[in-house]
């Protein structure tokens, strides 16, 4: 067997002075991203991105960008996402990133891009900032993928624009990734008319794709930027984001990379290669926090809601990307739970701020984010841990939950309070996951009684027995049998085949009915991965190795 391809590591910070694939304006109540790739600065060497196609190192410009737009601009009410290279938007995935990349790294690659275009369609539903597309010459592959993520679509009528869907006519690897869902279940797209678009190479243009419900607008070339602004105006006018508000900068995140730790200001990783282990131990609030909205505003970045969910965020993108073979999440946490109540308490009562609507999702988002990554999530709550409200989310977010009864008689632990978790309004509606239901309801899905008897605990520490008792936790092994029952439950997980149970848990995490978004990344964690490892895809007369060489794919006939 070939060797792998080895990817580079990849790091997700950066800033619009940095970007080399965006241009990124506001003006007044409306922003301009303009996408012009730069042919010769790909993310690993061995191909160019041409004619506005993109890899990973455009997609974390374009996460970086949505993310500081919900948060340094307030002001912002529509965000006009358009090219900045003449008669062509985007020419989708780049085709030659895709053939020599680790099969690891596109399917990562698949997921991080539909979460930035989730985080683009959250924005628009929830934050009051539309995003509107502007599409002034070809828009292909996941081109329009990018367009179908906006709420609105303005194509030029000009007899040569058009939308297309073709890997199927001219690479027959996929289909769409996000974008066969969004065509039926957003725009509601007729499915013989979709079964067309997908299978024509020359896309839809003018008239036919106004009809089909392809795009919203046509628009003569000569009105082309006039409709545009026509358009993004009425979102303006349509929106509660506060015209004369000043944001908060994201500043650059205090990490340190080492072997087998990261550590960041309220977060620490420590990997156990020879258990394919990440513990990530949080650390809760440790200063006085901010009382009212003008002080959460002056702290900005540094709040420790706000603080925490951008380190859990990196920490997740990193170990997806640069640590494939860690397979099991461990979540502990150490502090002062009445602290860390007291941040929910505070995010509760001033949840129209507009500020803290970001603060609140940005965890819904980051909590996603856990919630689909191929990983086994395990959950320690020990005594001196602080599961309250928020991140009492992450033992929800487990696939089993072990919580000490009592407390352990070792140096440094006898003095440390009983273990507790406490739930708060955050576990009941703010924080739902992909399948549109909130982890406690996906945890008691039928047991309404059970669900309803949880809302009377809200506010109230509970202790190993009523936590147990009320289904909040797996197991409550006490302090003779702790150490054996952890060490038992984390060898048994790496011991299991990876493939395994990345079905087991895709398939347990999202209870009940399916949404949009669990329709897309269930079909990304389970065909995408199976189509990405077939001969016809990569084998040596597969679609992506013979890409542009002229030759003609040989594939296998047979179906699944």
């Amino acid at each position: 067997m070939a060797d792998q391809p080895t990817e580079p590591y990849i790091d997700f910070a950066t800033h619009p002075d940095q970007y080399r694939h965006w241009r990124l304006a506001v003006e007044g109540r409306v922003a301009t991203l303009a996408m012009d790739v730069q042919e010769d600065a790909p993310l690993s060497p061995g191909y160019e991105l041409k004619l506005n196609s993109y890899d990973l190192g455009v997609d974390i410009e374009l996460y970086d960008a949505v993310q500081r737009l919900r948060f340094e601009h307030p002001e912002v009410a529509a965000v006009i996402v358009s090219s900045a290279k003449p008669r062509v938007f985007c020419a989708g995935a780049n085709i030659r990133m895709l053939a020599q990349a680790s099969h690891p790294h596109k399917v990562n690659f698949c997921k991080f891009t539909n979460e930035t275009r989730n985080g683009i369609e959250d924005a628009t539903d929830h934050s009051g900032q539309a995003y509107l597309c502007a599409i002034n010459g070809t828009a292909s592959g996941g081109g329009y993928e990018l367009a179908l993520a906006c709420d609105r679509i303005i194509l030029v009528d000009d007899g040569s624009s058009a939308v297309s869907l073709p890997e199927l006519p001219l690479l027959a690897v996929l289909p769409g990734t996000g974008g066969l869902t969004r065509l039926v279940d957003k725009r509601h797209v007729r499915r013989d008319h979709a079964d067309f678009f997908c299978t024509t190479s020359e896309g839809i243009r003018g008239k036919r794709a106004l009809e089909w419900k392809l795009i919203d607008d046509l628009a003569p070339r000569s009105r082309f930027d006039e409709i545009i602004h026509e358009r993004a105006q009425a979102y303006v006018e349509q929106s509660d984001r506060p015209a004369n508000a000043v944001g908060i900068a994201l500043t650059p995140l205090p990490r340190t990379v080492e072997a087998g730790r990261m550590q960041y200001e309220h977060l620490a990783i420590e990997i156990d290669r020879s258990l394919n282990l990440a513990t990530f131990v949080i650390s809760g609030p440790q200063a006085p926090l901010p009382q009212t909205p003008e002080d959460i505003q002056a702290a900005g970045a540094s709040f420790w809601p706000l603080a925490l969910a951008r380190e859990l965020d990196d920490a997740i993108l990193h170990l997806r990307f640069n640590e494939g073979e860690i397979g099991t999440w461990a979540f502990r946490s150490v502090g002062d739970p009445v602290q860390a109540a007291e941040a929910d308490a505070i995010l509760h009562r001033h949840a129209g701020h507009w500020l803290v609507r970001e603060i609140v999702l940005y965890w819904k988002r980051t909590l996603k984010r856990l919630d689909v990554s191929a990983r086994s999530l395990l959950a320690f709550i020990e005594p001196g841990s602080c599961f309250t409200g928020l991140l009492c989310e992450l033992v929800l977010a487990a696939d089993r939950s072990y919580m000490l009864d009592g407390i352990l008689e070792e140096e440094g632990q006898a003095d440390l309070p009983p273990a507790s978790i406490q739930l708060s309004p955050f576990n009941f509606g703010p924080l739902p996951m992909v399948n549109g239901l909130t982890r406690l309801q996906s945890r008691f899905l039928g047991a309404i009684e059970d669900l309803e008897r949880l809302q009377d605990h809200v506010g109230m520490p509970l202790d190993a027995g009523a936590a147990e008792e009320l289904g909040l936790v797996t197991f409550i092994p006490d302090d003779i049998d702790w150490e054996d029952e952890v060490r038992l439950a984390l060898e048994e997980r790496a011991s299991f085949s990876p493939d395994a149970l990345t079905g087991l848990e895709a398939s347990l995490r999202f209870a009940g009915a399916e949404t949009l978004e669990s329709k897309i990344f269930g079909r990304l964690s389970a065909w995408q991965n199976w189509i990405f490892q077939r001969p016809n895809a990569v084998g040596e007369e597969g679609a992506l190795p013979l890409y542009g060489t002229g030759q003609k794919s040989h594939f296998d006939r047979r179906r699944v």
